[in-house]
């Protein structure tokens, strides 16, 4: 089907309710039998007089004996007003269902103050038209402007209720490649709460009223003052990675918000010195994502090597260290 036939029309659906549902709202109701759109578009339908309950007009608090039939008759409309523009990203992998996509550093997830567009969101919608009709283009998490790597978009609303049910039930497994200031001994797990700064409303911190937040990490390589992290989230806080690593004191190389003052190693060469110096973002890469297919119900891994900024401070480092 292409994509304009697919905004241009939306086939009817019909469904006898099963006699479980007695005594449910019809609302709640159409949300389980139709989960590929959402409930408060299904109630905006139901006030258009585009769903009839045994041919007859309903009401979206209408209570169900069970046994009914319902027809829907859907229409087309727009969750995203964003424009559709031409923006460069990489597709790693597209079904029916879900896009992934390997993000560069530097872009921007969506439209907000700053950022009215040229954003992951107007692409999309530029390669994919019909997420136009999904809640933020089927956005449903997101990375950093400067943090690249690997994220799911979902191209129907079913997946996107599957997907957003996963990554809340922390069935989604996300790793990382960081590099971060100072050698780390060993491994280990950052269990802090995060929440918004309480001065700088542009900071995230670790704060007891904040939100459950679990970092695990492992060592990956060791130079002489930095370290190559890879690192798994138990949980998806904003900046958590780069919060957590600023607390147990080795924040992220490059990082502008969380990185404070830059700490050169002792002897180094100029062209590492001038490579430090010049790394703007911070070094983190997301490089592996593992899910749940949520039409087939598979295991899917996807993985991204890290960019060649990334790729060539590891190598100055190493070759700093001799390794």
């Amino acid at each position: 089907m292409s994509d304009a036939n697919f905004i241009d029309k939306v086939p009817p659906r019909s469904v006898v309710i099963p006699e479980e549902y007695a005594g449910s709202r019809l609302d709640q109701v159409l949300s389980d039998q139709f989960p590929e759109f959402s409930r408060s578009r299904l109630q905006h339908w139901i006030k258009l007089g585009l769903v009839e309950l045994d041919g007859r007009p309903c009401k979206a608090k209408q209570r169900i004996r069970g046994g009914e039939l319902i027809n829907l008759r859907p229409i087309p409309q727009d969750e995203v007003e964003a424009e559709a523009q031409a923006i460069e990203f990489d597709l790693v992998y597209e079904d029916e269902h879900l896009l992934v996509i390997n993000k560069p550093a530097g872009l921007v997830m969506h439209p907000a103050a700053g950022n009215p567009d040229g954003t992951l969101l107007n692409g999309l919608l530029n390669h994919y038209r019909p997420l136009q009709q999904i809640p933020r283009a089927g956005i449903v998490h997101r990375l950093d402007k400067e943090t690249s790597g690997l994220l799911v978009v979902a191209k129907t609303l079913q997946s996107q209720h599957a997907l957003v049910g996963q990554l809340q039930a922390r069935s989604v497994k996300r790793e990382y490649l960081a590099i971060v200031q100072g050698e780390m001994i060993a491994g280990g797990t950052v269990d802090a709460p995060i929440g918004r700064h309480p001065v700088n409303r542009l900071r995230m911190t670790v704060h007891e009223t904040g939100k459950h937040a679990v970092t695990h990490y492992r060592i990956e390589q060791r130079f002489r003052a930095h370290t190559l992290l890879r690192v798994r989230l138990e949980t998806g806080r904003t900046h958590q990675i780069r919060v957590h690593m600023r607390h147990i004191r080795h924040p992220l190389l490059g990082d502008p918000l969380y990185g404070g003052r830059l700490k050169l190693p002792s002897a180094i060469n100029d062209e590492l010195a001038a490579a430090i110096k010049g790394f703007r973002r911070q070094a983190l890469h997301a490089t592996r994502l593992e899910l749940i297919h949520p039409e087939t119900g598979e295991q899917v891994a996807w993985e991204a090597p890290v960019p060649a900024d990334m790729q060539q401070m590891i190598d100055l480092l190493a070759e700093d260290a001799g390794l």
